[in-house]
């Protein structure tokens, strides 16, 4: 009898040793799938106060994982925002800035570690599907750095020979000499973008496509980079969608990029993958507010994209992963994008290469725990700006010329963005999140503390703006002919 007791004891005890080690596996390969949004608002969901349209999908999502309150974009700008994301580095460390256009000689250089390429290290398959925006010539596309698939455009959905309603522009206009819009399928084009019809089209395709790539790669670990061309102008939306919402188009795209969250979700239930993925949505920085009612809301913060305000690089950002994130949860954390690539390093045990990086580990947040992984974020703008420093809740702005959109434009057409300026200014953002309140006079002991950061950060990135040399920068991926 004793005998038969410790069989059954020890099988047990087998049994549950499994499970850890099942577990601990699991924990340490996790899918992932990265959701980036083009120029949507930190307002634009319902969880973080969306009005006239619904989310549900995205607001389960939030329900169900965690909510940051914190989170910051790299950059307020295309290409200079997935730079950093896709390889945690102040963009500007790397000299990618502003928004590359079609044929550009410059893109990512191939001496730096993607995400992709660090997951590989872990036997990870990869795939971009959407906006790639980091180089156009085929040195510098995705599957020359770490992605075993690509599909979607190489750049902006606005860098095509129309305007914003579809229609061919005049000789003058900058648009009238590039090329039809690209729909790339690994290195080649599959088929261009012709108009309004195929642009409406774009969200299901993406859609379809990170179902086939989840369904296909459902026994192996992934990383699934989704970078919607939406909410980027010219917007457009698929008939099943158009008319649905009370705030116009831009309320209908928001409403079928919702769908097609819940259609990813749906294929990880239906898989048995929604327990061990990692799936993640932000925005590659805040609203284009000159687009007027085809932009989206900052939710009340200063301004919106092409600012270091925060309406423009503050950003909406929603975590999910049952295994480990608390369940509805608040993050009030400072995090940035840039701290995605050493996060999954850590919860892969992937070695980090051994460029510079500026992004930290932001597991711990994840994990609920009461920590601040990260304490500053720089507001770098253009070529090599220092416009801004944030130290836990302060942030003191540099005097520098920015555009305001004071007059919109509506229905596709751009409003005006006058150059304003702004001088030396301290805000609390704890006590006034929409920066309208500079009290730069009454803590002059905060102003110092964050000029001293940043005068340590001039030292390593450089900052035109004071005509500072970057000690630490790195060139961009350069073609020669």
């Amino acid at each position: 009898m004793k005998k038969i007791l410790l069989s059954i004891q020890l099988t047990i005890l087998i049994g549950f040793c499994g499970s850890i080690s099942l577990f601990a596996q699991k924990e340490n390969s996790p899918n992932i799938i990265l959701i980036f949004m083009d120029d949507m608002g930190y307002g634009d969901l319902g969880s973080y106060g969306a009005l006239g349209y619904k989310t549900p999908n995205l607001d389960k999502m939030a329900a169900e994982g965690m909510r940051f309150t914190n989170f910051y974009s790299a950059q307020p700008i295309c290409t200079a925002s997935r730079a950093g994301l896709i390889t945690g580095c102040y963009p500007n460390r790397i000299g990618l800035t502003g928004a590359l256009f079609p044929n550009s000689k410059i893109g990512i250089n191939s001496d730096e570690e993607t995400i992709a390429e660090l997951l590989k290290k872990k036997n990870y398959k990869t795939a971009i599907v959407g906006k790639w925006h980091l180089g156009d010539h085929k040195a510098f596309l995705p599957l020359q750095h770490g992605f075993d698939e690509y599909y979607g455009i190489p750049y902006s959905n606005d860098m095509w020979p129309l305007d914003n309603l579809g229609n061919p522009v005049s000789k003058d206009n900058s648009r009238s000499k590039m090329p039809p819009l690209p729909l790339m399928e690994g290195n080649e084009i599959s088929r261009t973008i012709n108009n309004m019809d195929d642009m409406a089209k774009i969200t299901s395709w993406y859609t379809e496509r990170a179902i086939q790539f989840i369904n296909k790669n459902k026994k192996d670990p992934f990383f699934l980079y989704l970078p919607h061309t939406m909410t980027h102008i010219p917007i457009a939306v698929s008939e099943k969608f158009k008319g649905k919402s009370k705030q116009g188009l831009y309320g209908d795209v928001m409403m079928e990029i919702d769908w097609s969250v819940g259609e990813i979700m749906n294929t990880l239930k239906r898989n048995k993958l929604d327990q061990n993925t990692l799936v993640i949505l932000t925005s590659d920085n805040g609203p284009w507010l000159k687009f007027g009612n085809h932009a989206g809301s900052s939710g009340g913060l200063r301004e919106g994209k092409m600012t270091s305000w925060d309406g423009g690089q503050k950003v909406s950002c929603i975590m999910k992963w049952p295994l480990l994130i608390p369940k509805g949860t608040v993050n009030n954390a400072l995090a940035c994008a840039i701290d995605f690539l050493p996060t999954f390093a850590a919860l892969t045990k992937a070695p980090l290469s051994v460029n510079k990086i500026d992004g930290v580990n932001i597991l711990p947040l994840l994990k609920g725990e009461d920590v601040n992984p990260r304490t500053e974020i720089l507001y770098y703008f253009g070529e090599n700006d220092l416009r801004a420093i944030r130290v836990g809740d302060w942030k003191l702005v540099f005097p520098h010329a920015y555009p305001t959109a004071n007059v919109p434009g509506n229905n596709g057409l751009s409003g005006k963005t006058p150059s304003l300026t702004t001088d030396l200014a301290l805000y609390d953002l704890r006590r006034d999140p929409g920066e309208f309140f500079n009290v730069l006079n009454q803590y002059p002991e905060i102003v110092l503390k964050l000029k001293q950061s940043a005068d340590k950060a001039r030292e390593d990135l450089g900052d035109n703006l004071v005509k500072m040399e970057a000690k630490n920068n790195r060139a961009p991926g350069r073609i020669s002919n």
